[in-house]
């Protein structure tokens, strides 16, 4: 991915829903104004979700998904049923395709009630229009649209548009510092770094602050020292790359904020302080435990990988307990997480908040604290209450972990 590429967390993901031959793949296919799914009259020819990374107006990024039929049946057949289902957790938005001048069905019915109980918003498209011109609308929630002849595409697109606008979407970092202010972001460039790039996060950081009119000089934490030193007065804040919280939090004044990418990015997807409520289970761990390490993305590991060398090795010294750790990458967070004592997570920055808020109910259900790599490496370190303190709104959390350290 290149640094000017949207990654799919920052994407709407808008879910084509329906039975099988309902007409999903012609319709994607006419969205999208590509031959993204393959069409046929014979029932069950997509077989996997297609996914396809686009711009279309007036939606700006999104992330098309057409899924399997939902009525699909047999072994196979009920696998693609559970990958429809894992797409319902990130959807933002839900087109029910069905054809136009018929009844909804036990099918339609069926994931009608799955939008209404995961409160996703949708649309339903009564495709095949051209065929059924007697056909009349039953809703609001509904649309006429031909994927032969292109009537109601227009109007879906716009429909679709309308409905998926998020004003409570937070910045990264940018409502927490002024215009000019000095922002030191700092970027460990180690065995476990990726090669001629930094990663994610920390470019969505770096451009949040340039949006804010804020300055931000990026260094290395080996250079952290002179970096400060040769600031004309102390920096507005220092953000820093989780995984050298120790070593930063010792060389910046304690009277200059500090937090970290993953707390950020934790925050920017709506679950910090769920992640910090989590943070409690690490004093109730106990030997033969098993804890999920459950990250956003699927990349090279390296040999100093963060989420399966660094904090587990850290983990275990803290707690001196004998756990068992698994990993997920991608998409594959477990429907089940009860075996797990805890789950903990990436900053997420390549999932939806919709996905991130999946996860949490699916672990608060089951009675499994989720927290997140910042925040655990912060709390091992002692410098999570110094770490939150640059948010206005966790005084609360603030006061309880310096609690804890008194």
């Amino acid at each position: 991915m290149s640094m000017n590429d949207t990654p799919s967390g920052e994407r709407i993901h808008i879910g084509f829903f329906g039975r099988r031959n309902a007409g999903k793949s012609s319709l994607v296919n006419a969205v999208t104004g590509q031959a993204l799914s393959v069409v046929s009259p014979t029932k069950g020819t997509t077989t996997d979700p297609v996914r396809k990374a686009m711009e279309i107006l007036p939606l700006g990024p999104v992330l098309i998904i057409d899924t399997p039929g939902f009525d699909d049946s047999g072994e196979l057949g009920d696998l693609r049923v559970e990958q429809t289902r894992k797409i319902l957790a990130r959807a933002d938005l839900a087109v029910l395709v069905c054809e136009a001048g018929t009844a909804l069905g036990a099918t339609e019915k069926q994931l009608l009630e799955l939008f209404h109980a995961r409160r996703i918003p949708y649309v339903i498209a009564r495709n095949k229009a051209d065929l059924h011109p007697e056909a009349v609308l039953q809703s609001k929630n509904e649309i006429l649209v031909s994927s032969l002849t292109g009537g109601g595409i227009d109007e879906l697109k716009t429909r679709m548009g309308h409905m998926t606008k998020d004003p409570s979407r937070r910045y990264i970092v940018r409502d927490l510092v002024l215009p000019g202010d000095k922002v030191v972001l700092v970027v460990p460039v180690d065995s476990a770094a990726p090669k001629g790039r930094i990663i994610l996060p920390q470019q969505q950081t770096l451009r949040d602050l340039l949006d804010a009119g804020a300055i931000g000089v990026v260094t290395r934490d080996s250079e952290l020292a002179q970096t400060l030193a040769s600031l004309k007065g102390k920096p507005a804040m220092v953000i820093t790359d989780s995984q050298v919280f120790a070593q930063v939090a010792a060389v910046t004044p304690p009277d200059v904020p500090l937090t970290s990418f993953s707390i950020l990015m934790a925050r920017y997807k709506g679950w910090l302080e769920h992640a910090v409520r989590g943070i409690r289970a690490v004093e109730a761990l106990k030997d033969g435990d098993v804890i999920l390490m459950a990250e956003g993305c699927t990349h090279h590991r390296q040999c100093d990988d963060i989420g399966t060398v660094k904090i587990p090795r850290w983990l275990s010294k803290y707690t001196c307990r004998d756990v068992t750790i698994k990993t997920v990458s991608g998409w594959d967070f477990p429907a089940d997480v009860s075996p797990y004592a805890m789950v903990v997570s990436c900053g997420g920055c390549m999932l939806t908040p919709r996905e991130m808020h999946s996860r949490m109910e699916t672990a608060d259900a089951q009675g499994v604290p989720v927290t997140n790599y910042g925040v655990l490496i912060a709390y091992m370190r002692g410098v999570l209450a110094r770490s939150l303190s640059v948010f206005p709104d966790m005084k609360d959390d603030v006061r309880w972990l310096e609690g804890t350290c008194s």
